[in-house]
């Protein structure tokens, strides 16, 4: 399969790439992972990309279309892919279809996760993250079973700055100015699956139907 997972923070994209992906072994492919590997390789690109983050600047559009090309052509791709968070932008989108006519590839759908946001603004203001392995909790429903310690490596856990009530609104407020316009521009190209990810199993049913289709 060679599908966009498009949705808020909190909608689940994560949870549901694992899941996808544990069918029919197509790997999951973030815009963060391309490039730390790209810089890892020690590729020009790469090497581009860690003069620009070392500067505090953000990546250039092209330059996250090249790292891209390179990814989208290796080996593990062959079985399929997963974009989790990327294209984040309307321009973005636009390379991509070039990007992906060049390399003689097509998407299968872009599958946006519907969830209401009083459901996301729960979900991650319950969640807890351990500062030594990255290993994430839920206070209601899996919290750690010694409050504040993280039951593989012992470490803290804790509630990220990011995930307070407020920075998370916040967060939602830029994705619906930035990134939800991406629901429309699929819908043009035929390729949108609109799903309520309330339950992420719910969620993979629902696109191994549409793939079968």
């Amino acid at each position: 399969m060679r599908l966009i997972l498009l949705g808020a923070p909190g909608a689940g994209k994560g949870t549901v790439a694992k899941l996808l992906t544990a069918m029919d072994g197509s790997v999951q492919i973030s815009t963060g992972d391309i490039l730390r590997a790209a810089v890892k390789a020690g590729t020009e690109l790469g090497k581009q990309a860690e003069a620009a983050m070392k500067a505090g600047e953000l990546v250039s559009d092209d330059l996250i279309m090249g790292i891209m090309k390179e990814r989208l052509q290796e080996a593990d791709c062959k079985n399929g892919y997963l974009l989790d968070g990327f294209p984040r932008t309307i321009p973005q989108a636009e390379a991509l279809k070039v990007l992906l006519a060049d390399i003689s590839d097509k998407l299968d759908g872009a599958v946006n996760l519907n969830v209401p946001r009083d459901v996301i603004l729960d979900r991650l203001t319950t969640r807890r993250t351990c500062t030594d392995c990255g290993a994430i909790y839920n206070v209601k429903s899996n919290p750690p079973k010694v409050e504040g310690k993280c039951d593989k490596c012992g470490g803290p856990v804790v509630q990220r700055d990011d995930e307070t009530e407020e920075a998370i609104s916040n967060r939602l407020d830029v994705f619906n100015k930035q990134t939800a316009p991406l629901v429309g521009f699929y819908e043009k190209e035929g390729l949108l699956l609109d799903i309520n990810a309330t339950s992420s199993d719910a969620v993979v049913e629902a696109i191994k139907a549409h793939l079968a289709k």
